[in-house]
């Protein structure tokens, strides 16, 4: 896995965790990720950041059929 360094203003009120979540979502809800990688991304389990994935306004359910059926055949 790559490091990334970021840097980010000094006024921003957020912790790393919460910046992981942020990326890891934004990629997962965009179909870069699958949600393993995107839990790992996070340093989360996969129950635990699809419990969180609300919090960042994500679904965990696709938004087509055809993603259903390619989900489903791609689990």
């Amino acid at each position: 896995m790559k490091i990334l360094k970021i840097n980010i203003p000094d006024n921003l009120d957020l912790k790393d965790y919460e910046l992981s979540m942020i990326l890891a979502s934004k990629l997962y809800e965009e179909r870069i990720l699958s949600l393993g990688q995107a839990a790992k991304v996070a340093g989360l389990t996969k129950p635990t950041f699809m419990e969180l994935l609300g919090k960042y306004g994500v679904s965990i359910f696709s938004d087509s059929v055809s993603e259903l059926l390619a989900d489903i055949t791609n689990a």
